[in-house]
C-alpha cells in the first residue's frame, strides 16, 4: 500500500501574515452555539488568531442568551429529531430553506435574546461574529436597527449555506471556500469574503513514522487500510448501517467514532466493530492513523481532514445541512458523495491507494493554504471600524438608563408580573410543541408518520373481521394487492395462530393498538401502542415496523413508536367494509379498509369491488415507504 497519503505533501499550512496589532487593538465578540460541536470549535479557533493578534475576545453561547431554559430545549429538540424523526427535521430543513426565515417560535426566542445580548458587549468591543446562523440573525436585526454600533460578521462554518445563514444587517459574511461564498450571495449577502477554513493548527499531514505511531498508539493494525468513520460529536446517522457496509467492502477496515453517543459505541462493540471509540482527544492523531474519511454531515471534522492530507467521501448523509453539505463538497472537487451504495467499494479502494485519494489531498491541503484565514479579515474590519471617523455620536453599546425618575403617577415595573408571563409564555410553548406541534408534524409526513403524497401510488390498509378466519382466496387478493392488515392487541391475544397465518402469507403486519386508528386521550389509552406491539411480538416472535395512528398524537406517543422502531401510518381515507358508497380516492393516500364486526365475505366482496371499479390506483406496499 502506498505512504503517498501520509507524507508531507506541502508545507505546514498557515494563514497569511496576520495583520500587526494596534497598541490597543480592542476586544472582539463571538457568539456561538453548543449545538454539536462545529459552531464552537470554529469560534474556538477564531478566539486563539484573534488573541494572537493583539485582541481580547469574549465568546458567548448564544443558548444561553435564550431566557428560560429553551436554548437547552432547542439543542435537545434539533438532537431528537435527528435521532428518531430525521423525516421530520429534512420537512423543517426544506420550510426554512424555501421560506428563508426562521419559525415563528423561533423568532420570539430570538428577539428575547437582544437586551442580553448588549449586555454582554464591553465599551470596547470592535467587532461582533457569529459562528451559528441563529446568532447571526440577531446580530444582524440589531446592527438593522442602530442599536448595535460596530460591525457584526459571519463566520459560515457549513460548507452549504442555508439561508438562515445570511442575515440583513450582518456587514461581512466569511466562507472558507468559493462555492458556500456563491450561495451566501445568492441568498443575499451583499459583501462575502473568501477567508478559508479554520481549524486547529494540530491538524497537519503526518509522516510515514507518525502514522505508524498513531496506529499503535490507538491499538490499529499497522498495515491494513482503515476507513475513520465520524458523526459528529453526537454521533447521529446512519453509523452502525455503514461500518457495516464498508466491512463488507473488504476495501479498508472501519474506525469508528461515535463522540458523546456511548451506547453506540458500545453496540458496534457486541456487533463486531473491533475499532469503535467515544470521544477522542486525539483526533489529530487518529486522522494521521488512517486511509480516507467517510462522514456524513460535512462540518468540522471534513475541514480537519483536509488540513491533514486525509482524503474524505461522504456517504449516508444526515438530512439537511448533511446532504446539503455532501453535495457543496462534492461541487467543489474536495469529497466525492456517494449516492449509490454500489459504488462504496470502488471508490474507497481510489481513495485509498489511487487517484481519488492524490487529487482530494491536493485539493484539501490547497483549501487551507491559499487561504488568508477568516481571522485576518475580522481583524481587518475591527481595524477600521477602530480608525473610521465619527460622523455623529455612537449609540450606546447597552441601552442607556432613564435619566429622570418616571412620574409618580406611573407605576413601577412589575418583574414579578413579567417573569409570571414569560413563565406562561414558555409552559404554553412547551405544551404546543409537545402536542399541537407534533400533530401538525404528523399531518405533513414527519416525525417518522410514512408520506405517500408524492408516489402516485396508493396504499391499501385492511383491519380484518374481529374474531374470524379469512379464506385463501381473499388471502390471495391481500397479498395481490400488496395490502398490509393491522390487527389490533386484542384480536392477536385471541387467535395469535391466524396472526401467524396472515404473517407467513406475505402480508405486512401493523400494530392496530386497541382498534383502528389509534386516538390518544391525555390518561386513556395511553399504553395502546404498546398493548399491540406486545401482542403482535408474543403471536409472531417478530415486532411490527408500522403502527396504525390518527393524527392526534402527542411526543409521548412518538417516543413510545421510537422505542418499538414503529412508523405511523395515518390514514388519509376510509372505508367500511359492506359499505356500497363510492369513495373517492387520490393518488398518494392511505386507505383504511375497517371490517370491525362483519363477515369475512363482507371484506371479500368490498374487496373485489375495490380492485374491479379501478377505486384504488396503482396499489403500492408501506414497506417501499419505511
Amino acid at each position: 500500500m502506498s505512504q503517498l497519503p501520509h507524507l508531507h505533501e506541502a508545507s505546514a499550512h498557515r494563514a497569511g501574515p496576520p495583520c500587526p496589532p494596534a497598541p490597543s487593538a480592542g476586544r472582539v465578540v463571538i457568539v456561538s452555539a453548543s449545538v454539536g460541536a462545529g459552531h464552537d470549535g470554529a469560534a474556538a479557533q477564531l478566539a486563539h488568531r484573534l488573541a494572537g493578534l493583539g485582541y481580547e475576545v469574549d465568546r458567548h453561547d448564544f443558548l444561553d442568551l435564550i431566557p428560560g431554559g429553551f436554548g437547552r430545549l432547542l439543542s435537545h429538540s434539533y438532537r431528537l429529531l435527528l435521532t428518531i424523526a430525521p423525516t421530520a427535521y429534512q420537512r423543517i430543513y426544506s420550510a426554512t430553506e424555501n421560506s428563508g426565515r426562521p419559525g415563528l417560535m423561533i423568532r420570539l426566542m430570538q428577539r428575547s435574546t437582544h437586551r442580553r445580548l448588549l449586555r454582554c458587549l464591553p465599551s470596547d468591543t470592535r467587532t461582533v461574529v457569529a459562528t451559528y446562523p441563529l446568532a447571526g440573525q440577531v446580530i444582524g436585526t440589531l446592527r438593522r436597527q442602530g442599536r448595535l454600533p460596530v460591525p457584526a460578521a459571519t463566520y459560515l462554518t457549513d460548507f452549504s449555506v442555508h439561508p438562515l445563514w445570511v442575515a440583513p444587517g450582518v456587514d461581512l459574511h466569511l466562507a472558507a471556500h468559493p462555492v458556500p461564498a456563491g450561495q451566501a450571495r445568492e441568498h443575499g449577502a451583499e459583501r462575502v469574503e473568501i477567508a478559508g477554513p479554520v481549524v486547529d493548527p494540530r491538524f497537519t499531514p503526518a509522516t510515514a513514522a507518525e502514522r505508524a505511531d498513531a496506529r499503535a498508539r490507538f491499538g490499529l493494525p499497522p498495515d491494513t487500510p482503515l476507513a475513520l468513520l465520524v458523526a459528529g460529536s453526537w454521533g447521529v446517522g446512519e453509523v452502525a448501517r455503514v461500518a457495516a457496509e464498508v466491512r463488507d467492502t473488504g476495501a479498508a477496515v472501519p474506525v469508528v467514532v461515535c463522540g458523546k453517543n456511548r451506547s453506540l459505541a458500545e453496540r458496534l462493540r457486541a456487533e463486531g466493530v473491533e475499532h469503535a471509540f467515544g470521544w477522542v482527544s486525539d483526533m489529530p492523531g487518529l486522522m494521521h492513523a488512517c486511509d480516507v474519511l467517510v462522514q456524513n454531515a460535512g462540518g468540522l471534522t471534513s475541514l480537519e481532514a483536509f488540513a491533514c492530507g486525509l482524503p474524505v467521501v461522504s456517504y449516508r448523509c444526515i438530512p439537511g445541512h448533511g446532504q446539503t453539505n455532501a453535495a457543496a463538497l462534492d461541487e467543489a472537487g474536495l469529497a466525492p458523495w456517494i449516492e449509490d451504495p454500489a459504488n462504496l467499494k470502488p471508490v474507497l479502494i481510489a481513495m485509498v491507494d489511487g487517484p481519488g485519494g492524490h487529487l482530494g489531498r491536493q485539493a484539501g491541503l490547497a483549501l487551507h493554504n491559499d487561504a488568508t484565514g477568516p481571522a485576518n479579515a475580522i481583524a481587518a474590519v475591527a481595524a477600521q471600524a477602530a480608525t473610521a471617523p465619527a460622523t455623529t455620536a455612537p449609540r450606546p453599546l447597552i441601552p442607556a438608563q432613564r435619566r429622570h425618575p418616571a412620574p409618580e403617577s406611573a407605576p413601577a415595573p412589575r418583574r414579578g408580573g413579567r417573569r409570571l408571563g414569560v413563565a406562561v409564555a414558555a409552559l404554553a410553548a412547551t405544551a404546543w410543541l409537545a402536542t399541537g406541534g407534533t400533530q401538525l408534524a404528523v399531518a405533513y409526513g414527519g416525525f417518522d408518520s410514512l408520506d405517500a403524497d408524492d408516489t402516485g401510488r396508493t396504499y391499501l390498509v385492511v383491519h380484518p373481521p374481529r374474531g374470524e378466519r379469512l379464506d385463501d382466496a381473499t388471502l390471495h387478493a391481500l397479498s395481490a394487492a400488496d395490502a398490509a392488515v393491522s390487527i389490533d392487541a386484542a384480536q392477536a391475544a385471541a387467535d395469535p395462530g391466524e396472526v401467524r397465518r396472515l404473517s407467513g402469507g406475505g402480508l405486512t403486519l401493523v400494530n392496530a393498538g386497541y382498534g383502528p386508528p389509534y386516538e390518544t386521550g391525555i390518561v386513556t389509552h395511553r399504553d395502546s401502542l404498546d398493548a399491540g406491539a406486545t401482542a403482535l411480538r408474543a403471536a409472531t416472535g417478530a415486532a411490527s415496523a408500522f403502527f396504525l395512528s390518527s393524527r392526534d398524537v402527542d411526543a409521548l406517543d412518538l417516543g413510545l413508536a421510537s422505542y418499538h422502531h414503529e412508523h405511523l401510518v395515518v390514514p388519509d381515507t376510509r372505508i367500511s367494509c359492506g359499505a356500497s358508497a363510492s369513495t373517492t380516492v387520490k393518488p398518494g393516500q392511505v386507505v383504511l379498509l375497517e371490517c370491525g364486526n362483519a363477515h369475512p365475505a363482507d371484506l371479500a366482496a368490498t374487496l373485489h369491488r375495490l380492485l374491479t371499479s379501478r377505486q384504488l390506483p396503482r396499489l403500492g406496499a408501506l414497506t417501499a415507504l419505511s
